[in-house]
């Protein structure tokens, strides 16, 4: 076997661990799969997601479903595709910022049982993303691709940028695989690459490529910040929060400039 081959298949076994993680979409069965960087393919992996939900919106837009009805499915199947994982992130985030002690925040975060703020921010998210995606007629399935791709690199700028709270945890092992800002580069230009390729089809959309950077950029910037603010770094927890609320908001802003 080549350099180049083994390169390729390094990578194909990387994507592979990293689908495996961050999604339920099952894969077959594969030897060697190191769980250690997955991280650094999350960008590539909400990329993917979002392009089967787009899939998924554009088939059930061509049967005729009426938006909102389409809305609310993409809606559930996106949570399901990830098994709630961000989802619970960003509800065990809201029970522990909601604690006045801000020493007991991360033993509360630490707790399974889904507290009155956890379940009162899953609907927020929910609403939001069902609301907004409503509000939108054109382009859906590429503000979907979109907010899953910034919403995953908004997790890896709080990995890279801000200190982790903990000596153990289930995010623990992404904080050893992302450690510069370098890291952060294939996804950015992921994310770049696909408004290039709105511009690409449709040269009239430039300013909706330009917009999706500019807002998707500062939103997963300012979230993992935001949450840095609050608890003073990240946990497992929070990077499943950043991806949620970056896609929430992401998708909220972009009805309020017209989109």
């Amino acid at each position: 076997m080549t350099k180049q081959q083994q390169w390729w298949k390094k990578l194909l076994l990387k994507l592979a661990a990293s689908i495996i993680f961050y999604t339920i979409i099952p894969l077959p069965y594969l030897n060697g799969l190191d769980f250690r960087g997955v991280a650094h393919l999350a960008c590539l992996v909400g990329l993917i997601i979002g392009g089967i939900l787009g899939f998924l919106d554009t088939g059930m837009d061509y049967l005729g479903m009426p938006v909102l009805t389409r809305s609310a499915l993409v809606v559930s199947v996106w949570i399901a595709i990830t098994g709630g994982l961000h989802l619970d992130g960003a509800m065990d985030t809201a029970d522990g910022l909601a604690v006045g002690n801000p020493d007991r925040r991360l033993e509360v975060m630490a707790d399974s049982a889904t507290g009155a703020f956890g379940a009162m921010a899953a609907i927020a998210l929910v609403l939001l993303k069902i609301t907004a995606l409503t509000d939108m007629s054109e382009n859906r399935w590429l503000l979907l691709m979109a907010a899953c791709g910034w919403g995953r690199w908004g997790q890896q700028l709080a990995i890279a940028r801000y200190p982790y709270l903990k000596a153990t945890g289930k995010g623990a092992f992404h904080k050893q695989a992302i450690r510069s800002y370098k890291d952060l580069l294939p996804g950015l230009l992921l994310l770049f690459s696909l408004s290039g390729l709105l511009w690409l089809i449709d040269k009239q959309q430039l300013f909706l490529a330009l917009t999706i950077i500019v807002v998707g950029s500062a939103i997963a910037t300012l979230t993992g910040a935001w949450f840095n603010h609050k608890l003073g770094g990240h946990t497992g927890d929070t990077y499943g929060a950043v991806v949620e609320w970056t896609e929430a908001l992401f998708l909220c802003v972009l009805t309020a400039v017209g989109i």
